[in-house]
């Protein structure tokens, strides 16, 4: 069977809803053990709870203490072989209205968050001859987006951050990679639209769909998909790579 993770542990974080846990629940139904990090796991939809294959583990990557903590807990019991750094926040507003605490915020989970889990599992990997770790970016890391200042520039250091790590690692056996999504239809972009055109929830549905090239949002298996390529052995030849998976947003927007 192509793509299969038999006898593979995966960490995902951010993997209770939305894109992560479709990488977990894709990641599961190719064999895997797949271990989910979030901040809540009270809310991890019910396909993420009930799946035998997957295991969650309430925990803040923020704090460093934390996830090392739950790495070795992890990693006591088999190795992890896949780190899926999925777990992100976003922001809306130029520099203008964008505070230094929205910074803050964002830089913690955006930028530490991919820090403290990377950090804790390359010695690991590195001890037990490689691993794959596939980071979440996304198409703001490239081009320019409209009013989305802090998130554009936490998801910039994603990408650098990738391409430093698969650089320094590449001789121990280790892959690096990136995923960049455009909009993803998410329960984050429902509540967004809800939140701040209620009454008017199709229109600008439709209207964020076709801000798209390709006439839709993107859907968050597809973006499982890309991530199951990527961490199998049969992209083994890939590393220092961003993949944007954007319905032709960065090319086909000029």
């Amino acid at each position: 069977m192509k793509f299969d993770l038999s006898n593979k542990t995966a960490l995902v974080t951010g993997g209770a809803s939305g894109i992560g846990a479709a990488i977990a629940s894709t990641f599961a139904a190719q064999g895997a053990y797949v271990h989910v990090v979030d901040i809540n796991t009270d809310n991890a939809i019910d396909t993420i709870k009930q799946n035998t294959n997957i295991s969650l583990h309430n925990c803040d990557i923020t704090n460093e203490d934390e996830v090392h903590k739950l790495v070795t807990e992890i990693t006591a019991k088999h190795p992890i072989n896949i780190l899926v750094n999925n777990a992100g926040i976003a922001h809306v507003g130029n520099i203008e209205n964008t505070e230094g605490s929205d910074l803050d915020r964002l830089y913690q989970v955006n930028i530490k968050g991919v820090f403290n889990c990377a950090k804790a599992v390359i010695p690991l990997m590195k001890s037990q001859g490689g691993g794959v770790i596939l980071n979440m970016a996304s198409i703001a890391s490239s081009v320019a987006v409209a009013d989305r200042f802090a998130y554009s520039m936490t998801k910039g250091a994603v990408l650098t951050m990738t391409y430093s790590i698969a650089k320094d690692y590449i001789d121990t056996g280790i892959r690096c990679n990136c995923i960049s999504p455009a909009r993803v239809h998410t329960p984050f972009v429902d509540g967004f639209i809800k939140k701040n055109y209620p009454g008017k929830e199709s229109e600008m549905f439709e209207a964020l769909s076709k801000t798209q090239p390709i006439g839709r949002m993107g859907k968050p298996e597809e973006v499982a998909n890309l991530a199951l390529y990527l961490c199998s052995d049969e992209a083994s030849f890939i590393t220092g790579t961003d993949f944007p998976i954007d319905g032709g947003f960065i090319k086909l927007n000029g």
